[in-house]
């Protein structure tokens, strides 16, 4: 990127800026701290080849960007991302956040105050072993989880806290994870051994008070590619209304959920399962399913282009 960026004080876009790697034109390229003055800037940004540079990054001061609604941060992987990523806070109206080749082992503190987040994705953050509460952003609908290292996903993930102290004796506390989620996709969690379920509620060890968790209400479209050392879905799962469901290449896991009793289901599509062939009644219902949208989809009218065969 040229030198002089700065001076485009009335920029109202800027979709991409790359960070200058060193070489021989390093005196000619501007730096991250050229953006401080650029707040008109709104829509799509891309930061690529983020390394280096903590001055300089939180010189940009991308918080004052208020215009700013997409923000793709492209890390080079460097040692110093956990503090780098820290100064690149956006601003809080955020809608659309994707984080990639960051190679910190924790993400960012400012992440969970982006209340108006609608889609994040985390593709090749490869030392990332913990996710934060993703459960608690509101307005989350899609997330995607690419290349982690995360073993497992439990109730820190969905951020469930339940404090008894502050319920009524006799009420029942409703606690919602992932309120607006509709679409999530995990692929190339290769590590990923355990998603847990919610089988009990808070407050069981006092018979006085109950918890009641709502989790992914409203997911739609699951997506699970490439985990080999997933053994179970979750228990929630089954009470979402699901209609497109793939699974792939999830080699540990030994029985398929009951699918059956999943009535919104559109478009399943299984492949390459799985340890143990225990099908059982659940298994033929959903073969049923699978047979009867194949019929579906072949009744529909085909756009062939002249002598193209329709398979």
């Amino acid at each position: 990127m040229p030198k002089g960026i700065e001076r485009l004080t009335c920029l109202r876009t800027l979709d991409c800026f790359i960070v200058c790697g060193g070489g021989e034109n390093e005196s000619k390229a501007a730096n991250l701290r050229e953006l401080k003055n650029l707040d008109h800037i709104g829509g799509s940004l891309e930061i690529r080849n983020l390394q280096g540079g903590i001055e300089d990054a939180a010189e940009a001061q991308l918080k004052n960007k208020k215009h700013l609604l997409r923000l793709e941060l492209d890390f080079n992987h460097n040692h110093e991302d956990d503090n780098l990523i820290e100064v690149l806070q956006p601003p809080s109206d955020l809608e659309r956040l994707y984080i990639s080749g960051y190679r910190g082992i924790v993400l960012p503190n400012w992440m969970m105050a982006l209340t108006r987040l609608q889609e994040l994705r985390l593709s090749d953050c490869r030392n990332l072993e913990v996710l934060p509460p993703l459960g608690r952003l509101p307005n989350l609908e899609s997330l995607v989880l690419r290349f982690l290292q995360v073993r497992r996903l439990d109730v820190g993930f969905l951020g469930i806290e339940v404090e008894n102290a502050n319920i009524n004796e006799g009420e029942i506390a409703r606690v919602t994870a992932f309120p607006k989620l509709k679409t999530l996709a995990i692929h190339y969690l290769f590590e990923l051994e355990e998603w847990d379920g919610i089988e009990r509620r808070v407050g069981e060890e006092d018979a006085t008070t109950t918890s009641i968790f709502i989790i992914m209400p409203q997911l739609q479209q699951l997506e699970i590619l490439n985990c080999p050392l997933l053994r179970a879905l979750p228990d929630y799962v089954l009470a979402a209304s699901l209609q497109e469901l793939r699974l792939s290449d999830c080699g540990n896991l030994e029985v398929l959920p009951p699918l059956g009793r999943l009535p919104n289901l559109e478009s399943p599509n299984l492949s390459k399962r799985y340890g143990k062939e225990e099908k059982g009644e659940d298994w033929h219902k959903i073969s049923r399913r699978c047979d009867l949208y194949l019929r579906f989809q072949l009744l529909q009218p085909l756009s062939l282009e002249p002598n193209q065969s329709p398979l």
